[in-house]
């Protein structure tokens, strides 16, 4: 795991921006794992700012959303293709052609769940996996007692997600139970994880990601198995981690590196 520890959230949106638009410049035709929340939406207002700008194009990418309410079509305002094409896809060149959102309305939910773990694959998997985590340690829609080797697959909402959930839906407005996730295992095939978190309401999901032990009790806590893990935080999510000031250390080191090895390019 890379820990990288910054002063805010727009710093955090701003450093997991440049990763993304980094790899699509790398390789234009790229496959991104997107997520939803609140914590993305600075980021993706970044991307949109870059796009603009032509230091970035979207043309030749193709887009996987870790998750979606089971019973939402993709018209509902709460659903996350809506928010997707709200947040992001409605303000840049890509083709929606080209972007995946498990389906909320899916007539047989389980075949669809099959389709979506087959369409990433022939995709050539995920480059770069976007991930935010749950005040539970989840990530994407896989609550405590995931299996750390899921699939993409139906889960069942726990009352906190819910109830983290609910300033979204208007009183007396039906608010799904279930939905369609990713797995733990399909996330950990991306080639790269980056996971935001910011707030000192997300300490404790940190430093259990991070620095506990890997346990479906966390499952966030699975990234510590993927050789190529950058979380990416503040310093309040920061705030119960025992090895903060080690992680800082490491990071600066790192940087210096990379500025030693761009030197030596030219």
């Amino acid at each position: 795991m890379q820990i990288v520890i910054l002063k805010d959230a727009a710093a955090v949106a701003e450093y997991g921006a440049q990763i993304f638009i980094d790899q699509i410049n790398r390789k234009q035709d790229s496959v991104l794992g997107l997520a939803t929340g609140s914590t993305p939406v600075a980021l993706y207002q970044e991307l949109i700012k870059a796009n603009q700008a032509n230091k970035v194009s979207f043309k030749q990418v193709t887009s996987f959303n870790l998750d979606e309410y089971l019973g939402l079509d993709g018209d509902h305002p709460q659903s996350y293709r809506y928010f997707m094409n709200e947040q992001l896809f409605n303000h840049v060149d890509i083709d929606k052609s080209n972007t995946f959102v498990p389906p909320g309305d899916a007539q047989n939910p389980i075949t669809a769940c099959k389709m979506y773990e087959n369409k990433i694959s022939q995709s050539g998997g995920v480059d770069v996996q976007l991930l935010g985590i749950g005040r539970n340690g989840h990530i994407g829609f896989n609550e405590p007692s995931s299996s750390l080797a899921s699939r993409t697959r139906v889960k069942t909402l726990t009352k906190e997600t819910v109830e983290d959930n609910a300033r979204f839906f208007a009183e007396g407005e039906f608010q799904p139970h279930l939905s369609i996730t990713m797995g733990i295992g399909t996330i950990l095939e991306a080639k790269k994880v980056v996971l935001l978190a910011t707030g000192e309401n997300k300490a404790d999901a940190v430093r259990d990601m991070c620095e506990g032990a890997v346990s479906a009790v966390c499952p966030a806590s699975a990234l510590q198995f993927h050789q190529d893990a950058v979380i990416v935080i503040d310093e309040a999510a920061a705030s119960k981690l025992v090895n903060a000031e080690l992680y800082k250390h490491i990071e600066g080191e790192n940087q210096k590196l990379q500025q030693y090895l761009a030197e030596l390019k030219h």
